[in-house]
């Protein structure tokens, strides 16, 4: 991105530039946690369009901030290849199914009535709004097809997990071999659990490691539930929420859309290694 417009004199110099990404990169404001444009205008000696448009040019956002998690799995190398293995090469005769629940999904309404948008105005909500109960969605997404089976309850406990495998294995051809995704929440390690596995060897499990949710692909599914039906749905009571999940279900298995896992294992190990690399330099 340029810093000044073709043709015009130029208005900011490399120095201006470089104390700018000096400050922005290595120092703090006194009286704040992060740089702001105008504070870093009256620093650096620069007007704030000026600031803005270094940092637009160097993607810099000191406003932003974004959150991670680093495994402490002992294991975390050993499942991380045992389950992009499953995705980058599944075996044969087999479905690798990636399964997680979503829950305390609540059913939120407005406290007042919504203004819809208009042109040159956005849909107006106000702020609060009343709670009229809660469901749980217990979700298992077919990796290779993209098709997902679901089913809601009022809870999550194991006995409602139990159920769900249970719904999985009727859906499952039973000349298929299943192979489950799953993370570490203590209902799916249950004494219940682990007896209603032992009892269908064509079941294997493989456990995420801790603190990884992003490996297991369903999750993406759930986002696009989030963005498309719940953030800004109105529902009034738990049937309604229930419905329109129930909806988006049927709607997403009419032409559903694989996830296509790219990366392999040792890619993605290597950019953690970096990643874990840049975070001991900080210092912090």
């Amino acid at each position: 991105m340029a810093l000044w417009s073709a043709g015009a004199p130029r208005q900011i110099g490399d120095a201006d530039v470089e104390r700018v990404l000096t400050l922005t990169l290595e120092t703090a404001p006194r009286d704040a946690t992060h740089w702001s444009t105008r504070g870093m205008a009256q620093r650096a000696g620069l007007s704030q369009s000026a600031v803005s448009r270094i940092w637009r040019a160097f993607a810099l956002a000191p406003h932003r901030v974004e959150h991670f998690a680093l495994s402490r799995d002992p294991l975390f190398i050993e499942k991380v290849r045992d389950i992009i293995g499953l995705y980058l090469s599944p075996p044969e005769r087999a479905l690798v199914l990636c399964v997680d629940e979503k829950t305390q999904i609540q059913a939120l309404d407005r406290t007042q009535p919504m203004l819809p948008m208009r042109p040159g105005q956005a849909e107006r909500r106000t702020h609060d709004y009343a709670r009229h109960g809660t469901t749980s969605l217990f979700a298992a997404l077919d990796v290779k097809s993209g098709q997902v089976i679901g089913e809601l309850h009022q809870r999550h406990r194991a006995i409602e997990f139990r159920r769900f495998l249970d719904t999985i294995d009727q859906a499952v051809p039973a000349e298929l071999e299943v192979h489950l995704i799953l993370d570490n929440y203590a209902t799916h390690k249950t004494p219940a659990i682990r007896r209603w596995l032992a009892r269908r060897p064509r079941f294997h499990v493989h456990f995420t490691p801790t603190s990884a949710s992003w490996i297991n692909l369903v999750e993406r599914w759930f986002a696009g539930l989030t963005e498309k039906q719940l953030r800004r749905g109105v529902h009034r009571s738990t049937r309604e929420l229930e419905t329109a999940i129930r909806t988006y279900l049927a709607i997403s298995n009419e032409q559903p859309k694989p996830f296509v896992w790219t990366k392999s294992a040792d890619q993605i190990l290597a950019t953690l290694a970096r990643f874990v690399t840049r975070i001991s330099d900080s210092g912090h």
